[in-house]
C-alpha cells in the first residue's frame, strides 16, 4: 500500500489525515474506500491507523485523520470534544474522498471506533453517500440514558456546573482543562479508571499528535449529545456492529440496543474480551474485527 499525508478542509479548519491505497491495479472506476473516526481523544497514529491499515491491505482506500482540536489539525479550543464540529469533519472527509482519483465515490464506507462508532452511527444515518457503516466497540451516548443514569436532579447539575463552567471561561478568556487520562486517583480525569490509563497513560498508545488533556467542557458534549438516535434513522444503510462481552466503558447492552433498532439490515458480532481496549490493538480481537469488517463491505460496497 502507499501512504501519503491527506488535508482537507471543514469550515474553514485545516484538518490533517492519512490517506492509504491499496497496492496494484484499481477496479474500474476505482477502488472502495472507508472513513475513519475514533476514540475520544484519540488520533490518526493509534486506534484508527491500526484499523486503517488493515483494511488497505483488504482492498480499501481509507482515511484515518485528526478532528478538528486534536492532533495536527486546526482548531479551538484544542483538545476541545465538539460533537457537531466532528459531524461536519466526517462530512467533508467523505467529500474530499468523493474527488480523489483513486476512490470510487458511490462505494465509501465508515468506520467508527469507541466514541467514534456513535459518531459513525449517527453521521451515516444522515448521510446517504454513506453506504455501510461499521462500529467498534462503540459509544452510543444517548442523553435520555445519561438522566436515568444519574436521576433527573442530578443530571440537571450537572448542566448546571457547566454552565457556570462555560461563563467563567467566557468572562476570563481561560479554558479549563482536566486530564484525559490518570494513573493518580486522587486526580480528576474525563477518562477515569485505570483501564483507559493503560493504554493512553503508557507507550501502548505513543503518538507526539496526542496530549492528555481534554477541556472540561467535553464532559458537557458528552453527556448531551444523541448518538444513538442514528439507529432510528439508518435505514437502508447496512450496519456491522462489532463489541466486546466485557466492557465496562461502552456498554453492551449499548450495542445490542443499537442493533436492535437499526431501521436497515444489521450484524452483530461478538467477540469474548476482558475489557473495552481490547479491541482498540490486541491482535487476537482486532484482527476478527478486522476480518468480519472486509466480509461486510465487499458485501455492501
Amino acid at each position: 500500500m502507499t501512504e501519503t499525508d491527506f488535508e482537507f478542509h471543514s469550515d474553514g479548519l485545516a484538518l490533517a489525515g492519512v490517506l492509504r491505497v491499496p497496492s496494484g491495479q484499481a477496479p474500474d472506476g476505482g477502488w472502495p474506500a472507508l472513513v475513519f473516526t475514533g476514540p475520544l481523544s484519540g488520533v490518526k497514529e493509534q486506534v484508527v491507523g491500526g484499523y486503517a491499515e488493515r483494511l488497505t491491505a483488504a482492498g480499501y482506500v481509507t482515511l484515518a485523520f485528526d478532528h478538528r482540536n486534536f492532533g495536527a489539525s486546526d482548531g479551538e479550543p484544542r483538545q476541545h470534544e465538539d460533537a457537531a464540529g466532528k459531524l461536519a469533519d466526517l462530512r467533508d472527509a467523505v467529500s474530499a474522498l468523493g474527488i480523489h482519483p483513486a476512490v470510487d465515490a458511490a462505494r465509501i464506507g465508515a468506520v467508527g471506533v469507541c466514541l467514534g462508532g456513535g459518531y459513525a452511527l449517527r453521521f451515516a444515518a444522515f448521510d446517504p453517500r454513506i453506504k455501510a457503516v461499521a462500529c467498534i466497540a462503540g459509544g452510543y451516548n444517548d442523553p435520555a440514558a445519561m438522566r436515568s443514569a444519574m436521576g433527573a436532579d442530578g443530571y440537571r447539575a450537572q448542566l448546571a456546573h457547566f454552565a457556570e463552567s462555560a461563563a467563567e471561561q467566557y468572562r476570563t478568556g481561560q479554558v479549563d482543562y482536566l486530564a484525559a487520562v490518570s494513573g493518580d486517583e486522587d486526580e480528576p480525569a474525563v477518562m477515569a479508571g485505570a483501564e483507559p490509563f493503560a493504554y493512553y497513560g503508557t507507550e501502548r498508545s505513543a503518538s507526539p499528535g496526542w496530549v492528555n488533556r481534554l477541556t472540561r467542557q467535553t464532559v458537557r458534549e458528552l453527556i448531551t449529545v444523541d448518538l444513538a438516535i442514528g439507529a432510528d434513522f439508518l435505514g437502508p444503510t447496512p450496519l456491522l456492529v462489532v463489541h466486546g462481552t466485557t466492557d465496562a466503558f461502552c456498554s453492551p447492552d449499548g450495542a445490542r440496543a443499537v442493533f436492535e433498532r437499526a431501521t436497515g439490515p444489521s450484524e452483530i458480532l461478538w467477540l469474548e474480551t476482558t475489557n473495552h481496549i481490547d479491541l482498540y490493538d490486541r491482535p487476537e480481537y482486532v484482527d476478527p474485527a478486522t476480518e468480519r469488517m472486509a466480509e461486510f463491505f465487499t458485501g455492501h460496497l
